[in-house]
């Protein structure tokens, strides 16, 4: 009897295999067969539209990553004009007035006014070291950038480097920069009573007031006032310390760049 029970479960286990296996196959039959007349269909829709499949997945992903906007690949960019004639934007300034035009001549004037501190920060340039503390210049990397009116306007930019350390110039108004120096000075006495670590400061570069900061993630900061709302700032990656940011900031003509700036 015994025998007999178990020739029955080991022939059911055979048979439940078997069907096993045959739905196994036969998933795998309709796969193939659902995968064939979708390519099939697909390529009957490729016939009519001249669109693949292909294409059309790619373009859906490009609108959905950019809206549909092409992707600029290249062009020509700007050209580096020279900056405003003086003489040429004077007599267009003195014409467009007799004319009674003064919205031309405002322009032409603010243009003229443009034409002088491009000259005159190029001229700043050219008096700044070549070199310093071993930092030679990144003349390529030279700016003058003017705005609107006046010397609060005009910033000027130069940059020392070497390997990974670093040395930023920049001579001008800053208004971030220049208003916090003011606020500070302001209230220098509260802020460092409250400061549990002191890592800002106040020191002299060749006789004028100045600020030096410090943080881990962007090196040292020292900015020295010039006029009211303009300033100079070092900006020191990877300088050993304090000092040799100071005898840094002590190698530039700071008398030089004032008088030029008419800050003296």
């Amino acid at each position: 009897m015994k025998k007999c029970l178990y020739l029955v479960c080991l022939a059911a286990g055979l048979v439940l295999s078997a069907t096993a296996d045959a739905q196994g196959v036969l998933k795998k039959f309709k796969d193939k067969v659902n995968k064939a007349v979708d390519k099939s269909l697909d390529k009957e829709a490729e016939k009519k539209t001249g669109v693949s499949d292909e294409t059309s997945q790619t373009g859906n992903d490009n609108s959905n990553t950019n809206s549909g906007k092409p992707t600029n690949k290249g062009g020509g960019g700007l050209t580096n004009t020279e900056p405003p004639d003086v003489k040429i934007q004077m007599a267009e300034a003195e014409t467009a007035h007799g004319a009674k035009n003064y919205s031309d001549a405002r322009y032409s004037l603010q243009q003229a006014i443009m034409g002088v501190e491009i000259q005159l920060g190029r001229k700043v340039l050219k008096s700044l070291p070549p070199t310093v503390v071993s930092l030679p210049a990144d003349t390529t990397q030279d700016k003058v950038m003017s705005t609107q009116w006046g010397w609060n306007n005009l910033t000027i930019q130069r940059v020392y480097r070497k390997d990974d350390k670093q040395l930023s110039i920049t001579i001008g108004n800053n208004s971030v920069y220049s208003g916090f120096v003011n606020m500070y000075f302001a209230n220098a006495a509260t802020m460092e009573a409250n400061s549990e670590k002191q890592n800002m400061k106040q020191v002299r570069v060749k006789g004028n007031k100045a600020l030096i900061q410090y943080d881990d993630s962007k090196g040292y900061t020292l900015m020295m006032q010039m006029g009211q709302s303009s300033l100079i700032v070092w900006e020191c990656i990877n300088f050993a310390n304090e000092q040799e940011v100071m005898t840094a900031a002590n190698s530039f003509d700071i008398d030089g760049i004032k008088k030029m700036m008419g800050e003296q």
